[in-house]
């Protein structure tokens, strides 16, 4: 099977990747195994040596893997830099503090000496979408390895470009051979490589359909898993709020990578009397947003990463509108790119409420008050993050019950940072990822009791 990377920007044909046989398959997932003896058994000092020369891997190259993220799924430049630097970041964070998230636990009991140690479970599978094609993999992948296990990635098939390069960088930084292996296969060879005695979890970062059918496949294995699914994050603007800092808090917190993310903010939930001010503001800012090549360093807003992502975009606009949506600005289609879009006047019922829009689409919906918000965002099934703004931060703390979601943000945008747990509620999946947290996902918390 052959897989072909396609540039959204253009539909260029990137490079054509051959895919696994089913027997080269059967040698990664033994390997992996074989890596996991050795591997699991290498001092923490020198796994974190390891870890800290991929993050400055990747700060030496950020160019050049900053461009094939472009290339491959039309982020603007200048935010695949970012993302470059983002990785690098946690690559240092779990370098610098993985022996202390790994000590033994001591616990005093009537035992001589009882403690819990950390120790790795073996083989761990990373199935990794095409928005943050590095980033995703690097949060999973900096904890799991530095914990001792080793790591299989299955990425989407439009950024396997992305997913040669993420292998290659743990080669250059010395990582064993078959530690970390990039798999170019087809997501129908899930069960096989989870059958596999070697594998004993599974990350996935993706859809609720695909994490559905994952966990399902877990479960029939007796295997972990960790999913984090979409989400349809609520924006909460209080009559109080600094209209223009919130504004400009949700530009970015909508329109970040072409709103392709699933911490992007989706719905703002805007208390009555601010609603007509900040609804003009923002449809203001996002006018003055610059389209174009995404290699270019000025473009602000690129394509979707596929021409049926923006086809799928598209529909929900036209179903909200028929619905009785109002179209403020935007809304229309060229092949892979959509324009930035400003829905008014959305309510529940529509797509635009109710369901994840992958794509810069804003979608404004009114609330009386402060309870009416709160009672709108907890409307949806996903569950990963709300934003509040407002400029009494004391009664918003004391409101964080209110939400059920995995995260709770005042006045800033909802987003992952290697120092604090990231992961969602209801359909937007369950475990965590990041800080210590993320490094005992996939860690047998072993008692050890002596008498």
């Amino acid at each position: 099977m052959e897989f072909k990377s396609i540039n959204p920007f253009n539909g260029k044909e990137i490079e054509i990747h051959k895919g696994h046989t089913d027997s080269e398959l059967n040698t990664i997932l033994d390997n992996a195994g074989l890596a996991f003896q050795s591997w699991s058994k290498t001092p923490i000092k020198e796994r974190t040596n390891l870890l800290k020369k991929a993050g400055q891997i990747l700060r030496d190259n950020t160019e050049v893997f900053a461009r094939m993220i472009t290339l491959e799924m039309g982020k603007p430049i200048s935010e695949s830099r970012g993302e470059i630097n983002k990785c690098a970041w946690v690559c240092d964070y779990y370098a610098d503090n993985a022996d202390e998230f790994l000590a033994d636990q001591v616990i005093v009991t009537d035992a001589q000496k009882s403690f819990v140690r950390h120790d790795p479970i073996g083989c761990v599978l990373a199935i990794m979408p095409w928005n943050f094609p590095f980033w995703q993999v690097f949060r999973f992948a900096a904890p799991t390895l530095v914990a001792g296990n080793t790591g299989l990635l299955k990425h989407s098939s439009n950024v396997f470009g992305c997913a040669k390069q993420i292998e290659e960088v743990f080669i250059k930084a010395g990582f064993p051979e078959n530690v970390f292996q990039n798999l170019i296969i087809h997501h129908d060879k899930t069960e096989t490589i989870m059958s596999h005695k070697a594998v004993q979890a599974v990350s996935l970062t993706g859809s609720e359909r695909a994490g559905s059918s994952v966990a399902a496949i877990a479960g029939r294995h007796i295997k972990r898993s960790l999913l984090e699914l979409g989400g349809s994050n609520a924006f909460i603007v209080w009559e109080d709020a600094d209209v223009e800092k919130a504004v400009k808090t949700a530009l970015t917190a909508r329109m970040l990578n072409c709103g392709q993310s699933c911490i992007a903010a989706k719905r703002f939930i805007l208390v009555e009397a601010i609603y007509d001010e900040f609804v003009s503001k923002f449809t203001d800012a996002v006018s003055k947003l610059k389209p174009g090549d995404p290699l270019d360093d000025t473009t602000q807003i690129g394509p979707l990463a596929r021409i049926d992502l923006a086809d799928e975009l598209q529909k929900q606009v036209r179903t909200s509108i028929e619905q009785g949506a109002e179209l403020i600005s935007g809304g229309k289609q060229n092949g892979a790119y959509h324009d930035p879009t400003v829905l008014g006047n959305v309510k529940p019922g529509m797509p635009a409420f109710d369901e994840e829009t992958f794509g810069p689409l804003a979608a404004m919906i009114k609330a009386n008050d402060e309870d009416d918000a709160f009672r709108l965002s907890e409307l949806s099934p996903f569950g990963l993050g709300v934003t509040v703004c407002t400029r009494d931060t004391e009664k918003a703390i004391k409101m964080a019950d209110r939400v059920s979601d995995g995260a709770y943000f005042v006045n800033e945008l909802v987003k992952s940072d290697p120092r604090l747990p990231f992961g969602g509620t209801k359909i937007s999946g369950y475990g965590r990822e990041l800080s210590k947290d993320g490094i005992m996902e996939f860690i047998n918390r072993k008692t050890v009791y002596v008498k």
